[in-house]
């Protein structure tokens, strides 16, 4: 009788866990069914933990959901999405899902949403902050209005916030969550007096920019006198009355207002014959002029790069005044298609805004250039340019200023003048790739990352470089680890693409040995053309630099030769001795995906332009050696920057550069 009641119990919770894992398949395909009117998830067979998107799963249980990128449209009904109470990851993210973001409730054990870049409307979420397993919020780029609630205060364990790029109105909750390392606010309509908290104050101005109604002593932005505390009228004292002692003020007064009123008018005169004189020079000035005065706003070099100006731009490309199409002295926008916000600064605002160097390098230097409004920008300063003919220099430029990707920092704005030539992007406050691994360290040690962060980076860049490459004729020319720039979700993005097609063959080049080891051997000639085939080659180094955290300050294929895969070994191995465990303590199944990895990294790297493959066939084996890691991981996110986050909280920011 016993045995028969154990039989039975094993029974119903066999029937029981069945009924669970076919409620994530039917949770998934109604989830589909609001999102995917074009059908572009391949969402077919019984095991779903196999479906595209679906990242992993623990004990037959949806536990990661990534659907990026993919035009998934249409409203998500809270009732389907709530039966994955086992999820921990939710990213559906650069989508364009409209509504309002559903009812999270029912997901107790999600760590990590990012909704950011859809149509989100309506107000935040309050069932987000019902969910205190909850580490970080992305909701940027949608059209959520209404207030930041003061309930966001519970979410005890909030590692990264990002509202940044909606609508959001009135005053910001005094966060006080010490875990809290990654805030963005920007560009909302907020206003009041930013909380003095001991977690707010830690973040600079560029969290809280552009919200015109914001203000704070800690951030340096003064907050005026309110209306209500202005003197009334029932409060004012009565005029006195006059005497003979104010009256005769009144007749100096009298005296003083004419006298200042003759000394205006001549003033005046004097002022329009100037203006008159200016005016006329100012036809005979040639456009090197702008270029001198963009030298000198702000003080040598540095000041030379604020006459660029921000990553902000008309949709349209566009340009300050009327010069006949040619750019010559005025500051040409880009169209962003609709992922810039609206242009609100002028080449004057940038001209006196403050520049700090952040590097110099083979094309030229690079600044920081923060302007009154406190909005930030980064300006390049291309050196002894190739392309001195204004029409080929923009035609060139043009080419790059219409790309954009989510794994590409995006040309915003040109500026040329005769021989100056300026080119801004956005800023991005995270620092680079070459940070993440060798923290604030110069020299060639670092720290190999976690196989999951190899395998991730190495996708976003895949991907990037392979948008670059599917232009014709089209090649990044100088991808190195400095050149990889972690965005607002630690996504890694390419900058500084296409602009080796601006080095002069006839001068000589100011970089690091490091760069030069980072090139395929057939591109070391400055006077050889570049290849899409030497990108390829470069990738292959920037992999070994993640699996061994070794700079190439020498020539790494040359140093070891086909003992490259003995070389990481050793060198993760090293790490493991010391206690850091990057391969998961030698766990087979890590090994077996460094060991893809760095098999890709070889192919890369072959000395034969012939013999290397074609990034798309690079994204392919990364992709498919993402997916089989996903049944491996079982305690990280791929997209979430807590994966890193032993080593991005200690990032150094503005970090200079060598470009």
């Amino acid at each position: 009788m016993r045995q028969n009641g154990l039989v039975f119990f094993f029974y119903f919770v066999t029937i029981f866990f069945q009924c669970v894992i076919s409620g994530d398949k039917e949770a998934l395909l109604g989830l589909k069914s609001d999102i995917d009117p074009t059908n572009s998830l391949n969402w077919n067979g019984n095991d779903f933990c196999k479906w595209d998107g679906v990242k992993e799963c623990l004990n037959g249980r949806v536990s990661k959901l990534v659907l990026e990128n993919l035009n998934l449209k249409g409203e998500i009904d809270s009732r389907n999405l709530n039966q994955l109470d086992q999820i921990r990851v939710l990213s559906l993210k650069q989508n364009l899902i409209s509504g309002n973001i559903p009812n999270f409730s029912g997901l107790s054990n999600l760590k990590s949403l990012y909704l950011s870049y859809n149509n989100f409307s309506g107000e935040f979420p309050a069932s987000l902050t019902t969910l205190h397993r909850l580490k970080t919020i992305v909701l940027s780029g949608n059209h959520l209005s209404g207030h930041i609630p003061d309930s966001i205060l519970s979410v005890q364990r909030l590692y990264v916030l990002y509202l940044d790029d909606n609508r959001f109105t009135g005053k910001i909750p005094p966060l006080n969550q010490t875990g809290l390392k990654f805030l963005n606010l920007s560009r909302n309509q907020l206003s009041g007096e930013i909380p003095a908290t001991p977690v707010l104050v830690k973040f600079n101005i560029t969290s809280f920019s552009n919200n015109v109604g914001l203000c704070g002593d800690a951030f340096n932005i003064p907050c005026s006198i309110s209306p209500s505390t202005s003197i009334s009228p029932a409060n004012q004292t009565p005029n006195p009355p006059t005497t003979g002692k104010s009256h005769r003020h009144r007749k100096i007064k009298k005296i003083v207002i004419i006298a200042c009123s003759v000394g205006g008018f001549i003033l005046l005169l004097i002022l329009i014959t100037l203006l008159a004189i200016f005016i006329k020079n100012k036809k005979k000035k040639s456009p090197e002029t702008v270029a001198k005065k963009s030298e000198t706003a702000a003080g040598g070099g540095a000041a030379a790069a604020t006459a660029g100006a921000s990553g902000s731009g008309k949709n349209g490309s566009g340009t300050e005044g009327d010069d006949g199409g040619s750019g010559i002295g005025k500051l040409v926008f880009f169209s962003g298609g609709g992922d810039t916000p609206e242009m609100s600064y002028s080449l004057e605002d940038l001209l006196k805004a403050s520049a700090e160097t952040l590097g110099r390098g083979t094309v030229g230097s690079t600044y920081k250039a923060v302007m009154e409004s406190g909005f930030i920008v980064t300006v390049k300063r291309l050196k002894d340019a190739r392309y001195p003919r204004v029409e080929e220099f923009r035609r060139h430029v043009d080419v790059i200023g219409r790309l954009r990707h989510q794994n590409l920092v995006p040309l915003r704005a040109y500026f040329q003048a005769k021989e100056e030539r300026l080119l801004v992007y956005d800023y991005f406050p995270n620092g680079s790739l070459f940070s993440l691994i060798h923290g604030s360290r110069t020299s060639a040690g670092g720290k190999p990352l976690h196989w999951t962060s190899c395998l991730k980076i190495a996708e976003d860049l895949a991907t990037g470089l392979l948008y670059i490459h599917q232009n014709p004729g089209l090649t990044h020319g100088n991808l190195k680890s400095s050149n990889v720039l972690l965005g607002s979700d630690f996504e890694s993005c390419l900058t500084d693409y296409g602009l080796m097609s601006f080095r002069n063959p006839d001068y000589p080049e100011e970089s690091s040995a490091s760069s030069l080891f980072y090139r395929a051997p057939e591109c070391r000639d400055p006077r050889k053309p570049l290849t899409q085939q030497a990108d390829v080659y470069s990738f292959g180094v920037l992999l070994l630099e993640l699996l061994t955290g070794k700079t190439p300050f020498q020539d790494l294929v040359l140093e070891h030769g086909s003992d490259i895969p003995k070389w990481v070994k050793s060198v993760r191995e090293e790490e493991t001795e010391s206690g850091d465990e990057p391969t998961s303590s030698g766990n087979e199944a890590s090994e077996e995906k460094l060991t893809a990895l760095l098999n890709i990294a070889m192919a890369c790297i072959s000395l034969s332009p012939t013999n290397r493959p074609v990034m798309k066939d690079v994204l392919r084996m990364i992709r498919e050696t993402r997916a089989e890691a996903a049944h491996v991981s079982s305690n990280s996110s791929d997209h979430s920057p807590g994966r890193w986050s032993d080593t991005v909280q200690s990032l150094p920011r503005d970090e200079h550069l060598s470009i």
